[in-house]
């Protein structure tokens, strides 16, 4: 398992190919990048900037992996998360799984992310011609995330 907490961008290639390096067990790799988009909860935007708590953080997100790991027959993943000063366009995070089979790595994916949305301690402020704003929670986040306690 790989878990990053960076400014600095990331491969998702290179990643992707390390998380499978020298395994014949593999039968499907499943991953997810999320964006900065153009327009955020208060329009435009020029940027957006990415806090979170050292070392709770990466903590959150091992547990949340282990959590994955517990509900589905996965090999392994990884999960990367950027934080500080981005730009439209720029990558934020990535998830990726190694399972045998697609389904346990879609699931996986799935559920990693939607947890990592609700229960990592990660603030998001987005930056606008108007000036800044901090993100509150989503509430269709937390529906997602609702999906697989039922």
């Amino acid at each position: 398992m790989k878990i990053s907490i960076q400014t600095e961008d990331f491969d998702v290639a290179a990643e992707c190919a390390a998380l499978r390096q020298g395994r014949s067990d593999v039968g499907a790799l499943a991953s997810f990048v999320g964006l900065v988009r153009e327009t955020g909860e208060a329009g435009a935007l020029t940027g957006m900037s990415l806090e979170h708590y050292s070392g709770m953080t990466e903590k959150s997100l091992s547990e949340i992996v282990e959590q994955a790991r517990a509900r589905l027959p996965i090999l392994d993943a990884t999960v990367i998360h950027r934080i500080g000063e981005l730009r439209p366009g720029d990558n934020i995070v990535l998830v990726a799984v190694a399972a045998s089979h697609r389904g346990e790595a879609f699931a996986a994916c799935e559920f990693i992310m939607d947890y990592l949305k609700t229960r990592a301690p990660f603030w998001k402020k987005e930056e606008t011609p108007e000036g800044s704003r901090w993100v509150d929670a989503r509430e269709s986040d937390d529906r997602a995330a609702e999906k697989w306690t039922a």
